[in-house]
């Protein structure tokens, strides 16, 4: 396995895009940053972190099969693999927002981009970007984010870490990938608000009350209105508000 360490680079992802592009990489294998000075959350979104504080990496994922998976079934096992490193550490009431969200409580403690870099008939190959609070304790106009410092009053090491993590993917990989009905199962147990009253906003700015229902092979969100009918909304149709 390689483990590529950079003190600074704007962007984990995209450094490993282009690098796996230039040359030949082991799966698995991971780039982590102890500055990240362009870091990319979702729909065009920055991943802000203090330097040194945090845990910002990304995995190569050679290979993965297409016939039954889609990204989003990546970014599912991305997303538990991220709760069992927090469960570990005894982080209390964790759960996924979707789309990419790890929650403690209802605040923010880690993110998920994927990025696919190259696609086959059968197999694509995706760059998984995760971004893991773990010392930061001071998050300037981020009321909903946390770290297990804050939750814990520990200190972490993103190394260890990113070790476990990216064997639980791994693991996941080979087994959740054979069995997606238990990975959608297991998904839905730990979805955030799913079945609960909660607040809505659309692209438009229109807010409304609706219950999660569930999340789709695809990663559309179905939410079921107050007038009982039920919508999918793709990532960047909908958000839900804390």
């Amino acid at each position: 396995m390689t483990v590529i360490k950079l003190d600074a680079i704007d962007s984990t992802n995209d450094y490993l895009k282009q690098l796996s592009k230039e040359s030949h990489l082991d799966n698995y294998t991971i780039v982590i940053a102890n500055e990240q000075t362009n870091g990319k959350g979702q729909m065009g979104a920055k991943w802000v972190s203090e330097k040194g504080k945090n845990l910002t990496m990304s995995i190569l994922i050679k290979d993965f099969s297409s016939t039954e998976n889609t990204i989003f079934t990546l970014n599912s096992i991305a997303a538990l693999s991220i709760l069992d490193v927090l469960n570990t550490f005894n982080i209390p009431n964790v759960s996924i927002k979707w789309p990419n969200d790890i929650m403690s409580d209802s605040k923010k403690v880690a993110g998920v981009l994927i990025e696919n870099s190259l696609k086959s008939e059968i197999s694509f190959t995706s760059v998984l970007g995760v971004g893991l609070n773990l010392n930061q304790t001071n998050f300037v106009n981020l009321p909903q984010a946390t770290s297990l410092s804050l939750i814990t009053g520990d200190k972490y090491e993103s190394e260890p870490i990113a070790f476990l993590l990216k064997e639980s993917i791994k693991k996941k990989i080979l087994l959740m990938t054979n069995n997606t009905e238990f990975l959608w199962k297991t998904y839905h147990e730990n979805l955030y608000k799913l079945d609960y009253p909660s607040a809505f906003e659309d692209k438009w700015g229109n807010r409304f009350m609706g219950k999660i229902k569930r999340v789709n092979k695809d990663g559309k969100l179905e939410v079921m209105h107050e007038d009982d009918s039920i919508i999918q909304y793709e990532v960047k149709e909908i958000k839900i508000l804390y």
